[in-house]
């Protein structure tokens, strides 16, 4: 795919099959084998704005495997957090045609943890996440109460808070898929979609970003957000708590009803 020889592998888990791969012209570079790879190339392609967060080159992609460039290992501080926050808005701002709306070139599926998803744009966010996100997974979870959620869904459009305009999404955000460099955050690994930009900020959120007030306050004050967004982070966590309570199970359902009720309550 690359044009040239690679001297030796170095296996590193993750999602699908991943490894770090030394080439004979002297580069390193990561090779991951998944069913969902040609989304993944077009969602890095398309996440990679000006002024936005660093995101991993693709080199070379078919229907199995991806190449892209190695991120520098570091480790996350408070200035690299705060930088991440002012980029991160960027890429928001960037901006996408319509809620669910694929990457350019891009199929039209999106993937989290092996889970797909559709992308079929809406004008409404409230209309699309109800419609392509909560209810698809109520539907395949086990153990929730599913009125609860018709409930959540009904309410949406007073729920979402002020309309948006569409951002451009990572859609994937949660800490493991923000790889912390000597100078700067780099994300990987996306389910890029057009959105609503506070899905990405409650991901961060979900599962223990470093640093996590710099990031939020260094967001804020580059791309302020709109009133009552601490009150709305439960309604954008219901989607990867769906998702994890399909594929997981456990405790995911009690979390997944847990954030419904505070989303009812805001």
């Amino acid at each position: 795919m690359l044009g040239t020889g690679a001297r030796r592998g170095d296996h590193r888990g993750g999602g699908g099959r991943v490894d770090h791969v030394e080439l004979d012209d002297g580069r390193t570079v990561v090779v991951k084998r998944d069913p969902s790879v040609r989304a993944e190339a077009a969602g890095l392609r398309w996440l990679r704005v000006e002024g936005g967060p660093a995101v991993p080159e693709v080199l070379a992609v078919d229907d199995e495997w991806l190449v892209s460039t190695e991120v520098p290992a570091g480790r996350p501080t408070w200035e690299t957090a705060v930088e991440f926050g002012i980029r991160l808005g960027t890429l928001h701002a960037a901006g996408a045609d319509a809620f669910g709306s694929p990457p350019p070139g891009g199929p039209a599926e999106a993937w989290i943890g092996g889970a797909g998803m559709r992308n079929e744009p809406r004008s409404s966010w409230p209309e699309w996440y109800a419609e392509q996100r909560i209810l698809p997974y109520v539907r395949c979870a086990k153990g929730l109460d599913t009125g609860l959620f018709d409930q959540v869904c009904a309410r949406l459009p007073e729920l979402a808070g002020p309309a948006e305009p569409p951002a451009r999404l990572h859609g994937d955000l949660w800490s493991g898929n923000v790889l912390w460099a000597p100078d700067n955050a780099w994300i990987i690994d996306p389910a890029a979609h057009g959105g609503h930009r506070e899905t990405d900020l409650a991901m961060l959120a979900l599962f223990g970003c470093p640093h996590l007030g710099a990031v939020l306050g260094a967001y804020d004050d580059t791309a302020p957000l709109a009133d009552g967004w601490q009150e709305r982070v439960p309604l954008h966590q219901l989607f990867p708590l769906l998702v994890h309570t399909v594929l997981f199970g456990g405790g995911y359902a009690a979390q997944a009803t847990e954030a419904a009720r505070r989303a009812l309550a805001a």
